[in-house]
C-alpha cells in the first residue's frame, strides 16, 4: 500500500525487519515471565558488554516511563531536577515527572538546548537552604530537542560539575544512537565513560516496536528499582519480547546502521532544500532532525500532503525528521514538493 513520505517523527517509522524477526523467534514456546527468561538475561548482559560492567539495565514500555522512573530512583520529593527549558521531560511529558516524582523541575534557558556548568551554577545558590528545593539531578538530552549534540567533553564537564556539587547526571537518550553515530563515538564513551549516572536508552525511535531501557551506572540507584518499576506499572510480564528487540538492535551494531542512515537522510534533505527561495534552514542537521523556516501558507499546503510538525509557530519554524526507514526517493519527492509549494503565491 503506497504511502506519502513522512517527516513528522522517527516514531512514525515501522519496525525494522531484523527486529520483527527477533520478535517472531522469541515467540517460540513458553518462557518464564517478568524477566526471568533467558533472553532478558542475555540482553542485560549485552548492555554490560556495550556500556560497561557497571551497567544495570531494566526494561520498561515507554520513553516517558524510562525518564520518570530513572529520576524517581535518584530523588526524593524535596529535591529538584535541573533541565533545559526545551527538555522533553519539561515540555512533552504532560507533567508526568512532577506528578510522579513530587519534585520540582528547575528549567534552564539555553541558546542551543544544551546545559553547561556556567548555565547551571546560579541554580546551586540555595544548596543547604531548607526553604528551597534542593537540586539533586541534572538531566540532559542526547541528542537535544533542538537537534544539537553534546560532545564527550561537554558531557564530562556537566558530569564533573554535578558530582563536585553533590548532584547526579541523568541522560535522556531517546536518540542516543543518532548522537553516537553523528559523533563517531561509542555508546559507552558518551555515557558511562563521560560520567553519566543514569540513562534512558531509546529503542522505539531506532527500529523497535516497543520498549525502552533504564540503565544505571551507580549500584545504589539500581538496588530497589525493581520495586519502583512494578509499583509504577512498567513491569512487562512477557519481557522477553522487549529483550529480544534490544538484542537485535545491539548485536551487529544494527543501532548504528539505523541511526547513521537516518542522519544521512536528514543531511540529504538539507542539501535538497537549500537554496529554495522562501526556505531558510535555521541550523544544519547534526542528527536526524532538520529545522527550517517557511511562510505559514507554504507550511499549510505542505501539511495537507505530508506529515510533519511546526516547531515554532511564532517564527514559522518546522521540524522535519528522518528515520532508519526513510529512503532517498522519499527525500527527493518531499524536497520537490517543498520547491513546488514555495514557488506558489503566499
Amino acid at each position: 500500500m503506497a504511502h506519502a513520505p513522512c517527516f513528522a517523527s522517527d516514531n512514525y517509522a515501522g519496525v525494522h525487519p531484523a527486529v520483527m524477526e527477533a520478535l517472531a523467534l522469541a515467540n517460540a514456546g513458553p518462557a518464564p515471565a517478568y524477566g526471568a527468561d533467558a533472553l532478558t538475561q542475555a540482553a542485560r548482559q549485552r548492555f554490560r558488554e556495550v556500556l560497561g560492567p557497571t551497567a544495570e539495565t531494566f526494561f520498561v514500555f515507554l520513553g516517558t516511563a524510562a525518564n520518570v522512573l530513572a529520576l524517581q530512583a535518584m530523588t526524593r520529593p524535596h529535591h529538584a531536577v535541573l533541565c533545559a527549558s526545551t527538555a522533553h521531560i519539561n515540555v512533552d511529558e504532560c507533567g508526568a515527572p512532577e506528578r510522579h516524582l513530587g519534585c520540582k523541575l528547575m528549567t534552564v534557558d539555553t541558546p542551543d538546548g544544551k546545559l553547561t556548568p556556567e548555565l547551571l551554577r546560579p541554580f546551586l545558590l540555595h544548596l543547604g537552604n531548607e526553604h528551597h528545593n534542593q537540586p539533586r539531578v541534572v538531566s540532559i538530552t542526547q541528542a537535544t530537542e533542538l537537534g544539537t549534540l553534546y560532545t564527550e567533553d561537554e558531557i564530562r564537564a556537566v558530569a564533573d560539575f554535578a558530582h563536585e556539587n553533590g548532584l547526579f547526571l541523568h541522560m535522556d537518550g531517546s536518540r542516543l544512537g543518532n548522537a553516537a553515530a553523528a559523533l563517531g563515538a561509542s555508546l559507552r564513551a558518551i555515557t558511562a565513560e563521560a560520567g553519566v549516572d543514569a540513562l534512558s536508552f531509546g529503542g522505539t525511535k531506532n527500529g523497535l516496536m516497543f520498549g525502552e531501557a533504564v540503565v544505571f551506572f551507580r549500584p545504589e540507584f539500581a538496588e530497589e528499582f525493581q520495586y519502583i518499576r512494578k509499583q509504577n506499572m512498567q513491569l512487562c510480564s512477557k519481557m522477553r519480547f522487549i529483550a529480544a528487540q534490544f538484542l537485535a538492535l545491539l548485536d551487529g551494531e544494527l543501532w548504528l546502521t539505523n541511526a547513521g542512515h537516518a542522519n544521512a537522510m536528514a543531511r540529504l534533505l538539507a542539501k535538497k532544500v537549500a537554496g529554495i527561495p522562501g526556505v531558510r534552514i535555521t541550523q544544519q542537521p547534526q542528527t536526524n532532525a532538520l529545522f527550517a523556516s517557511l511562510a505559514p501558507a507554504v507550511i499549510e499546503r505542505l501539511q495537507a500532503r505530508f506529515a510533519f510538525y511546526v516547531w515554532n509557530h511564532e517564527d514559522s519554524v518546522v521540524r522535519w525528521m528522518t528515520s532508519f526507514a526513510t529512503t532517498e526517493a522519499e527525500v527527493e519527492a518531499f524536497a520537490a514538493a517543498v520547491r513546488e509549494e514555495a514557488a506558489q503565491p503566499t
